[in-house]
């Protein structure tokens, strides 16, 4: 998954805006809207709420729904594709703080 921009500039260009109804980033991904719900209720994504209640999707979380539909459309159960995608996540993380610590520890 693509990092999520450092510091957003205003919130059109913030990852993290929940600027998406379900209908449109079903559309975006090209499934129905049935498919993130079920990613909410497998606890992949958390969309943000509206003022009226309506679900709303940030680009960061349409990239890991792209994701999870890729390893759906692949075959692989969507229990498992949502925990690939978090152990995915986690090890991306790690990575990032493994090669900080040896740039810290090169530097020191």
């Amino acid at each position: 998954m693509p990092p999520r921009s450092p510091r957003p500039v205003d919130k059109f260009d913030d990852d993290d805006y929940p600027a998406y109804t379900m209908g449109r980033a079903a559309e975006m991904i090209g499934t129905a809207p049935a498919f993130l719900r079920s990613l909410g209720e497998h606890r992949l994504i958390t969309p943000l709420r509206s003022e009226g209640g309506h679900r709303r999707y940030s680009r960061y979380q349409l990239r890991i729904a792209a994701r999870a539909r890729e390893l759906v459309d692949a075959g692989t159960p969507i229990e498992a594709a949502c925990r690939i995608i978090i152990l995915e996540d986690q090890l991306e993380e790690a990575q990032r703080i493994n090669e900080s610590l040896r740039t810290r520890g090169a530097t020191s």
